[in-house]
C-alpha cells in the first residue's frame, strides 16, 4: 500500500448535462449570449444565473449545463469574462483615465473591488492597474496629457 493512500481524482460527467439534447444546448447558448452579452446584462451587479434561467423560462440547472458544456466554464466565471473584457477596454481609454478602480469595477457588474481584482487576475495574471501601465507603456501616444503641460519636442 502507497505510504500517504493518494488517489486519482476522477473526472465525473454531470449526469444532468446529458439531459439537455445539443439541439437546445445550441438554442439556449444563443439566448444566453443574447442576454448577458447583447443586452449588457454582465454589467447588473444583481443578474444571477436564477434571474437569467427566469428570464428563459427553465431552470438554473439547464443554464448551468449550457454554461458548463457550451463554454467550458461556470455561470461567475463566464459573466466576469465579459466584465473584465469591458474592464480591459475602459482601462486603456483616455476619456477613463482617471477614474479610481472601485469606479471601474463598479461600471463593469462587480460588486466590490476585491472580487474585480481576484477576477481581474485569474483571467490576466496581473492587476487592472498593472495592465493599464502596461497599456499605456506600450501605446505611449495613448498616455493622457496634463492639463497645463507642453508637450516638449
Amino acid at each position: 500500500m502507497a505510504k500517504y493512500n493518494i488517489t486519482e481524482k476522477k473526472e465525473k460527467e454531470a449526469a444532468y448535462r446529458s439531459l439537455v439534447s445539443p439541439r437546445l444546448m445550441d438554442e439556449m447558448k444563443e439566448k444566453i449570449l443574447n442576454i448577458i452579452v447583447m443586452q449588457k446584462k454582465y454589467k447588473d451587479k444583481d443578474y444571477s444565473a436564477k434571474k437569467l434561467a427566469e428570464d428563459l423560462g427553465t431552470n438554473t440547472r439547464y443554464i448551468s449545463a449550457v454554461v458548463n458544456v457550451r463554454f467550458h466554464m461556470n455561470y461567475t466565471s463566464f459573466v466576469n469574462k465579459f466584465r473584465i473584457e469591458e474592464a480591459m477596454a475602459i482601462l486603456v481609454d483616455r476619456r477613463y483615465q482617471n477614474l479610481r478602480m472601485e469606479e471601474v469595477s463598479d461600471m463593469v457588474g462587480f460588486a466590490n473591488r476585491q472580487s474585480f481584482y481576484a477576477s481581474f487576475y485569474k483571467l490576466l495574471h496581473m492587476t487592472p492597474r498593472d495592465y493599464r501601465l502596461q497599456q499605456l507603456e506600450q501605446h505611449p501616444s495613448e498616455k493622457v496629457k496634463k492639463p497645463g503641460k507642453k508637450d516638449s519636442k
